[in-house]
């Protein structure tokens, strides 16, 4: 049975000011591969990126039917949020692939110490005699370089992936992307299935930096984990949505 498929990929970046940002080093390329996947089968799929370019890099010259692909850049994490908010409140998903990095904090303003006031080898503040340790806001269009030091507050950014389930009501087939980094695999099955739990996802894919070009591990598949080479994740993870469906 066909089915219509929201894909989520790439890095979502978070500004510090107009010219500058947070963010990491993801491509988008696995996510990508997936919706490619997905499309090849016959299913319809709608693909939110940060980098539309990896889809042309990944087909070449071939060219997709606009009635079973849909496309759409992202840049900021509100960005995204926003897009995902308005596909959930307008389209009809079976299954949503949730593989875009997202990050964990939003820039809240930069500081500069203020006079008379420093950071000590011992973590904590100090200020002169008689002055209290103040930190004065550099925020700007475009942060002036010539402060000796600049202090960056970051806040928790809210957490898409939990926000399918819960506020958004998708009761569909969700799966989750889980990379951690100087784990074993032990270690990272169980961080991994803790995570889809929480999130009440029904797949996970979970890997390691070490590891993320050669293999990842996609579950629970007949009530396990099973490990894949890279190369394979598309094809495979398919297969296991296709199996819930």
């Amino acid at each position: 049975m066909y089915m219509n498929l929201l894909v989520t990929a790439g890095n979502a970046r978070a500004y510090i000011d107009q010219v500058r940002c947070l963010t990491n080093i993801f491509t988008g390329r696995t996510g990508a591969a997936i919706a490619l996947e997905a499309y090849e089968r016959g299913h319809t799929v709608t693909l939110l990126t940060a980098h539309p370019e990896t889809v042309r890099e990944l087909i070449g010259k071939s060219w997709l039917k606009k009635a079973r692909w849909r496309q759409r850049k992202y840049d900021t994490i509100n960005d995204l949020h926003q897009e995902m908010e308005k596909q959930f409140l307008e389209g009809d998903y079976h299954a949503v692939v949730h593989s875009a990095a997202v990050s964990d904090y939003l820039a809240a303003g930069i500081f500069a110490p203020a006079p008379g006031t420093r950071f000590t080898e011992q973590s904590t503040w100090h200020a002169d005699v008689g002055e209290t340790a103040t930190l004065v806001d550099r925020s700007a269009g475009k942060v002036k370089s010539d402060e000796a030091e600049l202090w960056l507050r970051l806040v928790r950014a809210p957490k898409l992936v939990d926000m399918i389930r819960a506020e958004w009501g998708f009761r569909g087939i969700l799966v989750k992307f889980k990379l951690e980094v100087g784990v074993g695999d032990d270690q990272l099955l169980e961080i991994a299935e803790k995570s889809r739990i929480h999130s009440q996802a029904d797949l996970m894919v979970a890997n390691t930096l070490e590891g993320a070009s050669s293999w990842a591990y996609v579950g629970p598949v007949a009530g396990q984990y099973v490990r894949i080479i890279r190369q394979d994740l598309p094809a495979k993870l398919m297969d296991a949505v296709e199996n819930l469906r």
